[in-house]
């Protein structure tokens, strides 16, 4: 018997859905929302029951039944830390999406737009691995100063996803392998995954591991603390120097790796040594899971936007080939990775995790 699904990802002036019967598209669509719409919302949580019409009239127009669904599945959002895996929307659950447990994000109303309309009609309503997934051991939690720990924000959903994809393709459980996973999007995690769980990952958000398009990664705290004293910035902007306005933002002036390799193909020195400065961080991070690893690692997957590039590819295998072979598989498929998630607990293949 075949799996209908609804995914449900909010982003914050969009909302991503996608129609699978088992891991096959029905159709998607991105629905837009302008500034002024979101604007009549004093908070995140207000927009549920506008984002919520919205999907239902879609579904309407293209004259689909929702009452043949048998799963709604959504993005999870800002919750308390927890292991990975696919979560059912419980009363706990959707009560932390709803305070915004880590703070507030589009992604929380994933889950509650999953249970209100999974309620509707019936049928169970899930999450699957949000960006607070955290497996970290305890002494990778240790930053050298105890006020500031180091915590696991990463691109979880993708990482998992492509982590056990290549456990499938070869034919072994996730859980016997280890893996050094590296997403390049607009933000950069290198995960360590041993016997299927991220032990190890750089912080893809604000103060770990490479520098990306948009973000900073890890820059010298001395200078860093200068800057924060000198009187010439705010606490917004610093912060935004680190996230948004970092990365290849700040050296080049855009977040598109499409058009720092065309720069550096054309022979813009800058544009050449700032890609190559990326690279070798990227594998610098992929050295240090290595250690992580013990040197096991089974293989390299090497995932996101920017692993569409073939030169990008080709740096990565000469810097870091050595400890251990290299998958790719580019882009980021969210919604068949969230339509798998629920898929797997359907089937039986995983339990639904209890938040």
């Amino acid at each position: 018997m075949s799996i209908k699904s609804l995914i449900i990802n909010p982003g914050s002036t969009s909302t991503k859905i996608g129609v699978f019967e088992d891991e096959t598209l029905l159709f998607e669509e991105t629905l837009r929302h302008s500034t002024e719409e979101i604007s009549q919302y004093a908070s995140i949580v207000d927009q549920k029951d506008f984002r919520k019409k919205i999907i239902t009239d879609l579904l309407d127009s293209k004259n689909f039944d929702i009452k043949s669904l048998d799963v709604i599945v959504g993005r999870g959002g800002m919750l308390k830390p927890i292991p990975g895996g696919t979560y059912a929307v419980t009363d706990d659950l959707l009560n932390d999406l709803k305070i915004g447990f880590q703070g507030q994000h589009a992604s929380n109303l994933g889950g509650i737009l999953a249970r209100e309309i999974g309620d509707s009609i019936g049928v169970p309503s899930y999450i699957v691995d949000p960006v607070v997934v955290d497996e970290l051991m305890p002494i990778a939690r240790y930053s050298g100063v105890p006020e500031l720990p180091r915590t696991s924000v990463f691109h979880a959903l993708n990482q998992k996803a492509v982590a056990k994809r290549y456990a499938k393709e070869i034919g072994k459980a996730y859980e016997s392998l280890n893996l050094i996973v590296v997403h390049m999007g607009g933000g950069v995690s290198v995960g360590a995954h041993e016997n299927g769980k991220v032990v190890d990952v750089f912080n893809a958000l604000d103060g770990d591991g490479a520098f990306s398009p948009e973000r900073a990664g890890a820059v010298p705290s001395g200078a860093l603390i200068k800057m924060c004293f000198s009187g010439k910035y705010t606490e917004k902007e610093v912060y935004s120097k680190i996230v948004g306005k970092g990365g290849f933002n700040a050296y080049l002036g855009t977040n598109d790796m499409r058009e720092v390799s065309k720069l550096a193909n054309e022979g813009d020195q800058k544009a050449s040594e700032a890609r190559d400065a990326f690279l070798l961080q990227v594998a610098k991070d992929i050295g240090s899971m290595a250690c992580v690893l013990k040197g096991k690692v089974d293989q390299i997957i090497i995932t996101g936007g920017i692993a569409y590039n073939p030169e990008v590819i080709e740096v990565l295998k000469e810097r870091a080939g050595f400890i251990a072979p290299v998958t790719v598989y580019p882009g980021e498929d969210e919604l068949l990775a969230l339509a798998q998630g629920a898929i797997r607990v359907i089937t039986g293949e995983e339990k639904a995790m209890v938040y």
